[in-house]
């Protein structure tokens, strides 16, 4: 199975899980019944954030498991637990995993499903504009400090190569350091807890 990502960055973001699984069409209502029990026990796991599925279309045989933990840690309590390894071996001759990603922070926002279904569906993406006030937090106050601390190197140098060493610095630190920072402290307000 193709491992896309497993080991996030930041093991204090929360981690959403997607494994993409092969079902027979005839193994539909099996499935249903198998992801609910999973659902079920990974609730009994601290850090649980919310499970469901995901499918490009009706009639698919591709089913895209979704499961969200609190942090990497809680992820990892879950996967390796016995209960888990018991829950996956019962479905052995239903289903084939056949890719496995994980994503942390505001990186698993921007891809929404064509159609989502289920019965305890991990949270949905934030709107649009919350994105862009959570963006726009980490990018002003780096924009603003870069542009005051360069200013005393880059005098003298053309706009372009201003720009170029501004940009060489400023999107690693935005995409491994401070973007995941301000994701984690715009949380509450981005994924409100919902109500049960």
């Amino acid at each position: 199975m193709p491992v896309v990502s497993t080991a996030p960055a930041d093991r204090s973001a929360p981690v959403t899980v997607s494994i993409t699984r092969t079902v027979r069409p005839e193994d539909e209502a099996l499935m249903q019944v198998w992801a609910d029990a999973g659902t079920t026990l990974a609730r009994r796991f601290p850090g649980f954030l919310g499970s469901g599925w995901v499918r490009p279309s009706l009639g698919s045989d591709q089913w895209h498991m979704l499961y969200r933990f609190a942090d990497a840690d809680a992820l990892e309590q879950w996967q390796e637990s016995h209960e888990r390894a018991r829950w996956l071996g019962a479905a052995a001759r239903l289903v084939e995993a056949t890719r496995m990603e994980s994503r942390t922070g505001i990186e698993g926002w921007f891809d929404e499903p064509h159609e989502v279904t289920g019965y305890d569906i991990a949270p949905p993406p934030p709107p649009r504009w919350k994105q862009m006030v959570v963006i726009f937090c980490a990018f002003f106050p780096t924009s603003l400090v870069l542009t005051y601390v360069l200013a005393l190197v880059t005098e003298g140098w053309p706009a372009w190569g201003r720009v170029l060493l501004t940009c060489a610095i400023a999107i690693p630190w935005m995409t491994y350091v401070f973007l995941p920072f301000v994701t984690r402290l715009f949380l509450p307000w981005t994924q409100p807890r919902r109500s049960p």
